[in-house]
């Protein structure tokens, strides 16, 4: 199926891990899996999760002033706790809890009455369920996916018919998500404790794109996956295809105590803008309360982010991939027509910025936001060596301090030289 158009262009994605978890603040799923809270001290958290503070009115105007195209929100975790009246399984929110309400109708509504595309997040995997641990990966990737007891059967005896009723829950709750909620995009997660015939995807992705044929699917659907989805850290050379970078605002995917540490927002203007320099989309995580609140703290990043990303949309929304590396130092996009160029400058520039390689002349420089307009020249080149585009400091009122963006209009489509020069 080819790409959604929507999700190449969205640029900014917001990912909310919200659950029981949030009640202790501690590791969502992880922190049962690792022994850190025993089981019955973790499913104990269900009777203090109120939801008391959802607003999923306010949740959504807050992406929309980040300049989020899109919001994934963890509908089950790798704990089993579903955040809507499931009627497969019994574990969720609005039977077992005090918020006794289905959490991801009013999101999904919410969202979209923003302009906002819908994401749900899905672990194929489910640590509660009985009949989970009853099949072997034929190669585990790490020791707990050979060992762990959440993972395999005892002895390691397999039981394909309480792994064909696992199955069935599973491909039963991904059917509800679909037929109620209509997800743009389908979030998976879990799928290294698997091969991709024993989660079945085939059947799984057949099924999705039966009932919604426009649904984007994640990378963590293995063969039948859309986009390539890298985690907490840029990479250097980006995936093929469409990607995705999630990113945490702090240093957890859910609330928990001690994040106190909230990267900064120039950081997060960094983080955004290399990644969509690269031609991938930035899921930038963070998690509510149990009440479904918010850090202040993190309220302010994602705005912060949103000024600065409403300043400068142009050099966003409706570009690509900019220049490779080496032509300019600090990312670029590139306009969709392909002629104009629009350099991100985390630095005030001192004297100039440089770019090197441009075979098309350039027409003119501003400075997005502003519309100053600095001199530029070209020095030196020969022959089918082009030369150095300089383009002078802009003045001081019209640097940004979280980073500066300078369009090279261009008189003609981008055209680079890629060479080594005269030997």
């Amino acid at each position: 199926m080819p790409m959604q158009p929507w999700f190449r262009d969205a640029k900014l994605g917001i990912f909310v891990h919200y659950g029981i978890y949030a009640v202790e603040g501690v590791p969502e799923s992880w922190s049962f899996y690792s022994g850190q809270l025993s089981r019955e001290a973790y499913m104990a958290q269900l009777d203090r999760f109120t939801a008391a503070a959802y607003d999923p009115e306010g949740w959504a105007a807050l992406f929309a002033r980040a300049g989020a195209r899109y919001a994934v929100l963890t509908a089950r975790h790798h704990d089993g706790v579903a955040l809507w009246d499931t009627a497969y399984g019994n574990l969720d929110v609005v039977r077992h809890t005090p918020s006794g309400r289905d959490l991801l109708g009013g999101y999904a509504e919410a969202l979209r009455g923003r302009g906002l595309r819908v994401g749900l997040y899905y672990s194929h995997s489910d640590w509660s369920h009985p009949d989970y641990a009853s099949v072997v990966h034929p190669e585990p990737p790490n020791a707990d996916v050979a060992t762990h007891p959440l993972v395999v059967p005892k002895d390691g005896v397999e039981d394909p018919a309480a792994w064909a009723r696992y199955l069935a829950y599973r491909d039963g709750q991904v059917g509800e998500l679909v037929d109620r909620f209509r997800p743009d995009l389908l979030w998976f997660d879990g799928e290294w404790e698997r091969v991709e015939e024993q989660w079945g995807l085939e059947a799984l992705a057949a099924r999705i794109l039966k009932s919604s044929p426009d649904t984007v699917l994640n990378a963590r659907m293995l063969s039948h996956g859309d986009y390539a989805t890298p985690e907490q850290g840029v990479p250097l050379l980006p995936p093929d295809g469409p990607w995705e970078l999630s990113l945490t605002v702090g240093d957890a995917w859910g609330h928990q105590r001690g994040d106190d540490r909230p990267k900064s927002v120039h950081q997060l203007v960094r983080y955004f803008t290399e990644t969509i320099g690269m031609g991938g989309n930035l899921l930038l995580g963070l998690g509510p309360r149990e009440d479904g609140t918010f850090q202040a703290e993190h309220v302010e990043r994602l705005e912060g982010l949103g000024a600065w990303i409403a300043r400068h949309a142009e050099a966003v929304y409706g570009t690509g991939a900019g220049l490779p590396a080496g032509h300019h130092y600090g990312p670029s996009t590139l306009s969709a027509d392909r002629r104009t160029v629009y350099l991100f400058c985390f630095d005030p520039p001192r004297e100039a910025v440089s770019v090197r390689g441009l075979r098309t002349a350039v027409k003119r420089v501003r400075v997005v936001g502003t519309g100053a307009e600095p001199a530029h020249r070209i020095t030196g080149g020969l022959h089918d060596v082009p030369g150095v585009l300089w383009i002078d400091a802009p003045a001081a009122a019209d640097i940004d301090p979280r980073a500066t963006v300078l369009a090279v209009e261009l008189d003609g489509e981008l055209k680079l030289y890629r060479g080594a020069g005269r030997s």
